[in-house]
């Protein structure tokens, strides 16, 4: 067979036919090799799961490729294939983006006429959406792999099942860190369609030329430099989902784009003037305000409501309570794991300071924190100067405000804790705020503390600070940083 011939079935039919016509839309990965164990053909599964596609991969020894711990151990291939016809193993693959795939994969020997060997069929199961199903039983606080028992984040698990089992469009909203990523791929795991590919897009991490032919695909010829016919993400996404992400960056040209594949589902690669039906499920997310975008003139309405079909919204980790201890003992657990260490947890003082800390950066910081924590101690117990000196300065500084802003209020002194209500004047604002900044600074700038004297929540406190203009400190500096 010519090397740029595409690859045929002869002898089933009156006519040969493609191999991506018989194999492109069944949900398994399908790898056929030669005798020598090199790669023939991929179907669309298999380049999704191994991040190659078939040109890229055609000719490579499947180890390669798939890239399996079963590699490691023997190839199963080569223990005498010609004695059986099928084995089927579980194991893992490391995907073009280096992570953890586990499997299960099935190995057939394909022979011809005469008996002798020609080559060998691989279909790889992936094992993920079982492996969360596992994981899920028994954990109440635990969601795939977004952790949590707060009652927002349990309000968000109680809708999540019925939303998955739908084609409607997702959108997910939510700060920078706060798992939208997770999200959307735990609606892809729990829906009808967890066999199929779950594929992700960074809407603004590609200027638009690239972009448009990355998600929809070209032609050969199509532009200098496409020496070959590129299949784009949306087919990629075939019988799966497509995962927008930073879809607040996608340039205005291809919201039409998107626009028109949401009302009709057909694609127009570049260099074509033949659109090719796909059937993708969309979920987007943003940390922008995509509202704001529309009346900026930044962002399509039409297709900002025909997104918004199912809106998903995270809520920043400072507003979860007590989520974040059960954060920092998940991730704690994990990295001593990763790293072979001996640590048993938290010392008093870390903890206090871990706990009243804002997270700008949300569960990406918190998981930054522990991970920076547990690389530097030597130590059985994480302690106070084994976390990252920006939290203690945060401190600080925040104390030394509070004290400005309390001294410029000589009359908060005569304000008591416990005033009456019909005690408190007309401008209860005021006093409110200065009952907070007294409450910081008895607790100095502890606001976990501040939150009890006041008897309020955590959340509470930060969301009034943050009306009375209380967050000047390093905390509200990283918060708007954290916007880029």
């Amino acid at each position: 067979m010519h090397p740029a011939a595409p690859p045929l079935i002869s002898g089933l039919f009156s006519k040969p036919i493609e191999c991506a016509a018989a194999f492109n839309d069944l949900p398994d990965a399908v790898i056929f090799l030669s005798r020598h164990r090199r790669v023939l053909y991929l179907n669309r599964a298999a380049e999704v799961l191994t991040g190659l596609s078939h040109a890229e991969a055609r000719g490579l020894p499947c180890r390669h490729v798939v890239r399996s711990n079963l590699c490691l151990l023997g190839c199963p291939l080569t223990e005498s294939p010609w004695e059986g016809g099928a084995r089927c193993l579980e194991g893992d693959l490391i995907n073009r983006d280096r992570r953890r795939v586990p499997l299960r994969i099935s190995y057939v020997v394909l022979k011809d006429l005469e008996g002798r060997l020609a080559g060998f069929m691989e279909v790889l199961e992936d094992l993920r959406p079982f492996q969360e199903l596992e994981s899920r039983s028994g954990q109440a606080f635990r969601f795939s792999r977004i952790i949590g028992r707060s009652p927002a984040m349990e309000r968000l698990f109680a809708i999540l099942p019925g939303i998955a089992q739908t084609d409607s469009s997702v959108l997910i909203t939510g700060e920078t860190g706060t798992g939208k990523d997770l999200l959307a791929e735990a609606i892809h795991q729990l829906s009808s369609r967890a066999k199929g590919p779950f594929v992700k897009v960074n809407c603004g991490a590609l200027p638009e030329t690239l972009l448009e032919s990355e998600l929809f695909g070209h032609q050969k010829g199509a532009f200098t430099g496409a020496v070959e016919t590129k299949p784009g993400r949306f087919r990629l996404a075939h019988n799966g989902t497509l995962f927008l992400t930073e879809i607040g960056d996608l340039p205005l040209p291809l919201q039409v784009k998107l626009l028109t594949f949401l009302d009709d589902h057909v694609i127009y690669p570049l260099g074509s003037t033949k659109g090719m039906r796909v059937d993708v499920r969309i979920i987007a997310a943003t940390h922008r305000d995509l509202q704001a975008m529309v009346r900026e003139g930044r962002f399509r309405q039409d297709l900002l409501y025909r997104l918004n079909v199912v809106r998903m919204h995270i809520p920043p980790l400072r507003e979860r309570g007590e989520d974040i201890r059960l954060l920092l003992d998940h991730f704690l657990a994990a990295f001593v794991s990763d790293f072979h260490k001996h640590i048993n947890g938290f010392s008093k003082d870390a903890l206090q300071c871990l706990l009243e800390y804002s997270y700008p950066g949300n569960v990406r910081e918190l998981k930054n924190i522990v991970e920076y924590a547990v690389n530097v101690c030597r130590e059985d117990t994480i302690e106070r100067h084994h976390l990252p000196s920006y939290l203690t300065e945060a401190r600080v500084k925040l104390i030394s405000n509070l004290s400005e802003a309390w001294e410029s209020k000589p009359a908060e002194n005569e304000v008591s804790l416990g005033m009456p209500l019909e005690e408190r004047g007309a401008d209860w604002g005021e006093v409110e705020r200065r009952l907070i900044l007294k409450a910081l600074i008895k607790a100095k700038g502890r606001r976990h503390r501040a939150a009890e004297i006041l008897g309020w929540g955590r959340s509470t406190l930060w969301r009034k600070m943050k009306q009375y203009g209380l967050l000047s400190s390093a905390s509200a500096e990283s918060e708007r940083g954290e916007d880029s």
